[in-house]
């Protein structure tokens, strides 16, 4: 396959990624995700009681994540601050991604409030926002199975490519957006989303290459762990410890 993309990249290349971890001193746990022009800052709280009681479940906690895009952050007209239509979805599409790696039966009655701020967009945001908020939630020291990755992979013009950005998200031909995430120990896909039209064995055809994509991303999520806990420190051993329990 070799398709002409505008930014020069290959057709199974994503944008540059920067990754770090505890970049939110006041947090329990943050978490920083730049995929290109697209720039996400999560931030996580708790542990803590949830209230009012009522919501409470005895046997587990939950996870509430909130997503938001600063007014600022795009191209075009300045957005309403607060929460609209599209930040609702996107926050619970991210609780569901999210949901499946953690192990909120250690901490019942309680809730683990996940904050994503972009500061700047320019396409795969939901995936740039998962993934800064896998690594905060691991800063945080939240019981997890693994890590999730994200990626968005696309259909353009009869080729698959990797992580469109806002240009190509906007090519006038046929065009189609799929946004993926996956626990990478397992392979289990916790987010499949499509935006455009397309034929099924293609979309087959582009979760199977978001997947090994997907793996590449984990790796730096580690990486800007590693970087925040060097192997030798108790809180590393004590993260390595509960991911090692988590994979028996």
């Amino acid at each position: 396959m070799a398709i002409k993309r505008h930014d020069g990249r290959k057709w199974d290349e994503a944008r540059p990624i920067i990754a770090k971890a505890g970049v939110i001193p006041q947090a329990d746990g943050s978490g920083f995700f730049k995929i290109g022009d697209s720039t996400a800052y999560a931030a996580v709280y708790g542990p803590q009681e949830l209230h009012p009681r009522f919501m409470q479940n005895a046997k587990k906690g939950i996870i509430r994540c909130h997503y938001n895009m600063q007014p600022f952050s795009g191209p075009g007209s300045r957005g309403r601050p607060g929460p609209n239509r599209r930040s609702k979805e996107i926050s619970m599409v991210m609780e569901n991604a999210l949901s499946p790696v953690l192990q909120l039966e250690d901490y019942p009655n309680t809730v683990v409030d996940v904050h994503v701020e972009f500061t700047e967009t320019d396409a795969g945001s939901r995936c740039a926002g998962i993934c800064a908020a896998a690594i905060a939630l691991a800063d945080a020291g939240i019981s997890m199975k693994d890590m999730v990755a994200s990626m968005a992979v696309g259909h353009m013009d009869g080729d698959i490519v990797v992580d469109l950005d806002g240009v190509e998200e906007h090519h006038k031909g046929e065009v189609a957006d799929i946004p993926l995430a996956v626990i990478p120990s397992t392979g289990e896909i916790t987010l499949l989303q499509m935006d455009g039209v397309t034929d099924p064995k293609i979309v087959l055809k582009a979760i199977k290459t978001g997947r090994d994509i997907v793996a590449k991303v984990s790796e730096i999520q580690r990486q800007a762990l590693l970087d925040r806990y060097p192997t030798e420190s108790p809180k590393w051993k004590e993260i390595a410890k509960k991911y090692k329990e988590a994979k028996k």
